[in-house]
């Protein structure tokens, strides 16, 4: 798991929600699931880039289960931390 190199400050946390997003949307079938979990359709998610609850749903989505979490989180070059707190901030 990376670690965060103290100088480098923190990622936004709707920057970050968003780059998670864009990995859950490169896998067709975690894409899918990702949809048909939240109800979004793929005109409502692009629809909804900009909203708060659409960023929240994409962090709760991946830590609704801790392989895509921890897959996403070392893909983003951030820590499963990094992604909750990103969320936690948005909420």
């Amino acid at each position: 798991m990376p670690l965060r190199n103290p100088d480098q400050p923190a990622r936004d946390a709707a920057a970050l929600a968003l780059e998670a997003l864009a990995w859950v949307l490169a896998d067709g079938p975690r894409a899918q699931r990702f949809l048909d979990l939240t109800g979004l359709t793929p005109e409502g998610l692009r629809a909804g880039l900009s909203q708060q609850a659409t960023l929240v749903a994409v962090v709760d989505f991946l830590a609704s289960h801790e392989p895509d979490l921890t897959a996403a989180a070392d893909a983003l070059q951030a820590t499963p931390e990094d992604l909750v707190a990103a969320r936690e901030s948005l909420a």
